[in-house]
């Protein structure tokens, strides 16, 4: 058989015409090059893909109405309405104290804002079927995944209280950070919203004859503000208005409800006190155990870069800093991009290293340092350029697109340093004959001799992701952006094994070639090798049936291997998320709250903690009182107690935090989104009890909780307690609403159990 290459082959000319051109193939690399580096910094960044269906959120807000009452007035309409919409998927309702909330699931494609005006179709049609004074609302153009950034309003000089700070950031820091380019909703938790109350005094009321509908018609008609016509007067013109606008609590006292004989008028201070309080809280903060604090949580909008996000968030609060009261200062409690800044670094280390690694070992075979750099020159371009599939498809760059990169990395590297070596073996021999040597012609022949082959080689590598591109749905969502990043740096790699490499051998193959002969490292590998092939080509039945059999060997400890969907992501923070029983209060849940903070702070590997009860100001949080979010930031590993593992830090806090009536959960932050988001719970496994009769699914609920604590492997089991709560789920629009049971190795805390399919 014959080695000689085919040159008439398209392959083979298309190397001789990139090695004769040498120059303008390596300033058309550099312009690749050049093109993907700026792909890379215009595609969005973010730490994992969004999951998330496409969804609407509709928020209710019936403030204190029980759960009951929203629930068939307000909840069963808005879904009901959903029922027939085009391309709607799924339909999910979840109901609370005060707030209603409607999740519309739509299907896998789905334009998002597309799907937010067939949202605000329907809801023009149901409008009239609510009751008065009750409008539904869409939430933002994002997902609860897009938390990318929380801060926490500190008063360090003890002059602004929880009002002062609500309004300073509500008012302020809101609208400013509001205006940030990428960003869908700032949405507040905790402090007080101040309110003016009035405390009606029914003896009062009916000494003077009159009705508490009388007080509230009062009190409307004096907060207002009238126009009136035009006067010209002195050759001017005056607008006349009447101004009726209440800023302090005597305007509403001075309010006049009726007149009496004699022309006496009957305000509202005559039969009422008039205060100024909070409104009803449904969430609180906590900062490192201190006490009520106010916080802010940037929600980024859906497609765009999270890492510019956080970057444009900092930089405005950095301007913000100068106009704050004396003392007040934004304290960040999370974020995201430093698990986004984490990655890519882990991306450049990992490019580093085997930059490292194909020059020493180029250096020390070969004992020629220009080869190493066709390696590593081919090596950067073919990675940089990849990143122009995600530009021009739009794709999101993260872990899962940056994992497929590096995937890539290795297979990059194999066909040119075998072209490589093989130019010089092929150099050395001809010039061991003695004889004058065409070299740009020995590498040419070399190229066209080994070009075809590696190109097929690459070729089946890089169409071994494409099944990938078949999966649908949460799944791929997930796998895609590595497919996709594996797929365009082998395709990269094998077009430039057949252009660019060719051209940097002619430039960089230059000077000494040494022979492998006198190379004493490859003396001493080759005298390793050697005797192991022989035997093994000798004995090859042998070593086949031993391969057979370590094959089948596998079995048996891959049985006994454990199974996930996305294997476990250290976010650099935790996220403990208890729940107590139903019922608690205010008071109690910012005590108990304030208490676990103290104790997750005297641990010293946590370097901060912010903890959340209830629901933030948002469509997004749809979380009960009774459900507790603490994030912890933890200090770098480096600090950490010597040989301290994540499972073990993880168990010292859950025992640090146990209360009666408490369940508690360890995940990550993000990780929790997304269990919320593909399941509605936010552990990994659950248990639905579906049932027409609330008091059967608790009794059931109660003996598979009892049930499930022996499973092994189980940490900790709680079944969601429906009756006396506070909250009541609600999905009649698609199926009865059904209780949730939760297990997991590692949390177990039920959510929005109406939001899983």
């Amino acid at each position: 058989m014959s080695t000689e290459p085919n040159a008439a082959s398209p392959i083979a000319w298309l190397i001789r015409a990139c090695a004769g051109r040498a120059a303008l193939v390596i300033w058309i690399a550099i312009a690749l090059a050049v093109l993907g580096v700026w792909s890379a910094r215009r595609a969005p960044l973010d730490a994992l893909p969004d999951l998330s269906d496409t969804q609407v959120v509709i928020a209710t807000e019936w403030m204190g109405r029980n759960p009951t009452l929203i629930e068939d007035q307000v909840t069963y309409p808005v879904a009901t309405a959903f029922l027939g919409a085009p391309k709607v998927k799924a339909v999910r309702g979840f109901t609370m104290f005060g707030m209603s909330f409607v999740y519309v699931v739509f299907e896998d494609g789905t334009d998002p804002y597309w799907a937010r005006a067939r949202a605000l179709e329907q809801l023009a049609k149901v409008q009239s079927r609510l009751p008065p004074g009750v409008t539904p609302q869409i939430g933002p153009d994002a997902t609860s995944v897009g938390w990318v950034y929380q801060y926490a309003l500190v008063d360090d000089s003890g002059q602004h209280d929880q009002q002062e700070l609500r309004a300073l950031q509500d008012w302020t820091l809101r609208y400013a950070l509001q205006g940030v380019e990428g960003v869908s909703e700032v949405a507040t938790v905790g402090g007080f919203e101040k309110e003016y109350q009035i405390e009606v005094d029914p003896g009062r009321l009916r000494a003077y004859g009159l009705a508490l509908g009388d007080v509230v018609a009062a009190v409307s008609g004096a907060n207002g503000e009238v126009g009136g016509r035009v006067l010209e007067m002195s050759q001017h013109e005056y607008a006349i208005r009447g101004r009726g606008y209440v800023g302090s609590r005597e305007d509403f006292e001075s309010a006049v409800i009726a007149v009496r004989g004699g022309g006496r008028p009957i305000s509202v201070g005559d039969v009422a006190q008039v205060t100024v309080g909070g409104a009803i809280r449904r969430g609180l903060a906590d900062l490192d155990g201190r006490g009520p604090v106010v916080g802010g949580i940037v929600v980024m909008r859906t497609g765009e870069n999270a890492l510019e996000v956080c970057r444009r968030t900092k930089k405005k609060l950095e301007e913000l800093a100068p106009s704050l009261p004396p003392g007040v200062r934004v304290v960040p409690v999370y974020d995201r991009s430093r698990l986004i800044e984490a990655s890519l670094s882990t991306l450049g280390t990992n490019l580093l290293q085997i930059v490292g690694v194909v020059l020493v070992t180029i250096g020390l075979f070969l004992f020629h340092l220009r080869s190493s750099l066709v390696v590593v020159v081919t090596l950067l371009v073919a990675t940089s350029a990849s990143f122009i599939a995600f530009w021009a498809l739009d794709l999101t760059i993260s872990i899962m697109s940056l994992a497929g990169v590096i995937l890539a990395l290795g297979d990059m590297v194999d066909s040119t340093v075998v072209m490589v070596e093989d130019a010089h073996k092929r150099i050395a021999e001809a010039e061991a004959r003695g004889e004058p040597i065409d070299r740009q012609g020995v590498i040419i022949s070399s190229a066209q001799r080994l070009g075809p082959s590696l190109f097929g080689a690459l070729l089946v590598l890089t169409v071994a992701f494409l099944p990938v591109f078949a999966l649908t749905g949460e799944e791929g969502r997930l796998f895609r952006p590595l497919a996709v990043a594996k797929t365009a740096s082998m395709a990269v790699a094998s077009v430039l094994a057949i252009t660019l490499v060719p051209a940097l051998m002619v430039w960089l193959l230059r000077g000494r070639i040494r022979p492998a002969e006198q190379n004493p490292i490859a003396r001493v590998a080759s005298a390793m090798y050697r005797p192991v092939l022989r035997l093994a080509l000798r004995a090859r039945w042998l070593v086949l049936a031993a391969a057979v059999a370590l094959v089948v060997a596998t079995a048996v400890p891959a049985r006994k291997l454990g199974s996930e969907f996305m294997p476990p992501l250290y976010e650099q923070d935790l996220l403990y998320m208890p729940v107590s029983v139903p019922s608690m209060p205010v008071s109690e849940a910012e005590r108990i709250l304030r208490w676990q903070d103290q104790r997750i702070r005297e641990v010293p590997e946590v370097e901060q903690v912010f903890g959340k009860a209830g629901r933030a100001e948002t469509a997004l949080d749809p979380a009960p009182l009774t459900m507790f979010e603490t994030i912890v930031r933890l200090k770098p590993k480096e600090q950490w107690r010597p040989g301290l593992t994540l499972e073990a830090l993880i168990a010292e806090l859950d025992a640090k935090t146990k209360t009666p009536g408490m369940q508690g959960a360890w995940t990550m932050p993000i990780k929790a989104r997304v269990d919320m988001l593909s399941t509605g719970i936010r552990t990994p496994i659950g248990v639905k009890v579906f049932g027409k009769d609330l008091a059967t699914i608790a009794a059931i609920e109660a003996q598979i909780e009892g049930v499930l604590r022996d499973v092994p492997g189980t940490r900790s089991v709680y079944a969601e307690r429906e009756l006396g709560a506070s909250t009541s789920t609600s999905s009649r629009a698609v199926r009865r609403s059904p209780a949730t049971v939760c297990r997991s190795a590692s949390c177990s805390t039920p959510s929005k159990p109406a939001s899983a399919a």
